[in-house]
């Protein structure tokens, strides 16, 4: 099951590294492999929030995640993505990008720092609204009730992600503005962060929204067949149909999702290294790893079993969500952003296990076939 499921990232691993060998040497193969190490522990999140989304498809559609999304995973974001914002934000061609990126490191990467406010506030105010839907939703399950459990009454509130958003981005951009006034900084990037984040707000609403829609239309349809035998044997085009425009949706949530995701891992591999070979090597072999543990958590039903990993994941979302934000304008090391992840992700599933355990104890002592009702709190 392991070999199957992460057999395509051994070889990609492989390959990656003699390529990088024959690159530069063994300078390059170090480096290659911190890049690997780096995305995976930074994106060990993605890997659980894409989990939880990747389940509710069929098995045509894991396969396009699996193909044409680490395409748009591997290409896309970790090697277009770096020459795209520097020729964006240096208004150059993108050939003459590419080769700014392969002749001159030192002004490439002068040029991505540069644009870092922008990427930054878009990827950190996407990331944002997906922590504060989660936990504004008032959940059966929930894993620091004491928390989720007032935060789940105001949530209540029409809007209020949306709100609280917002003024996180107000705070972000007012600050921004004050230290570079101060300081003498480029004050006309306040206004760059504040437009970025409205970008990634939008683009929340607008995929996670026509996701959401599509897909509660699914469950609708569903509801009905199970009711209707008849009616669904007669189902044919219309439900595929349906289907399939949710499954798209939800695959294109996950791209971006994946992408604003990938925000930090780009943006710190440039602390590392600012050899865009490299950089695409490593990152590109970290992202196979994320995808292949992805499908291994829908396989083996992970999330099913420890309930708390997706609680986890999306505080880890937060986390990164606020540390992309405060990087606007301070300087946090990348290893502590990874740690802070991997740190939310075991502490939810050392709580799962607890509950599991807690779960068979109960069902052992009283012998009965339901499961008693555990709390579910910490």
């Amino acid at each position: 099951m392991v070999l199957k499921t992460f057999g395509w990232s051994f070889a990609v691993t492989a390959a990656g590294l003699v390529v990088a060998i024959f690159y530069g040497g063994w300078t390059a193969f170090g480096l290659v492999a911190i890049l690997s190490i780096l995305e995976i522990s930074l994106s060990f999140d993605n890997a659980v929030v894409n989990a939880g989304i990747l389940k509710k498809m069929n098995a045509f559609w894991q396969r396009i995640f699996l193909t044409i999304g680490i395409l748009i995973a591997v290409f896309g974001m970790r090697l277009v993505f770096p020459v795209v914002i520097v020729a964006i934000s240096a208004q150059l061609g993108p050939i003459e990008a590419v080769d700014l990126a392969l002749t001159d490191k030192d002004r490439y990467q002068e040029l991505v720092t540069d644009a870092h406010p922008a990427i930054a506030a878009f990827g950190g105010m996407f990331l944002l609204m997906i922590f504060l839907d989660f936990i504004f939703e008032d959940r059966e399950i929930k894993w620091l009730a004491w928390l989720e459990r007032p935060l789940a009454k105001l949530g209540k509130v029409d809007m209020l992600s949306v709100c609280v958003a917002l003024i996180i981005l107000l705070i972000t951009a007012m600050t921004f503005a004050t230290n570079a006034h101060l300081h003498a900084g480029p004050a006309d990037k306040a206004e760059t962060v504040l437009l970025s984040g409205v970008a990634g707000l939008i683009t929340y609403m607008i995929v996670g929204g026509l996701s959401g829609y599509f897909e509660d239309k699914l469950e609708e349809e569903e509801e009905r067949e199970h009711e209707e035998e008849e009616k669904a044997k007669r189902t044919g085009k219309p439900v595929i149909l349906l289907a399939g425009r949710a499954a798209f949706f939800m695959f294109l949530y996950l791209e971006v999702l994946d992408a604003s995701f990938s925000f930090d891992g780009v943006i710190g591999a440039f602390a590392i290294t600012n050899d865009i070979v490299l950089m695409a090597l490593g990152l590109g072999i970290g992202a196979m790893y994320v995808r292949s543990l992805t499908v291994y958590l829908v396989r083996q039903g992970t999330l099913d079993d420890y309930v708390y990993l997706e609680h986890g994941a999306h505080y880890a979302i937060g986390a990164l969500a606020i540390i992309l934000l405060v990087t606007i304008q301070y300087e946090i090391h990348e290893l502590i952003t990874g740690l802070i992840g991997v740190a939310l992700i075991g502490a939810s599933f050392w709580s799962s296990v607890r509950r599991n355990r807690a779960l068979a104890a109960a069902e052992g002592a009283s012998g009965a076939g339901d499961k008693p009702e555990v709390s579910s709190g910490v």
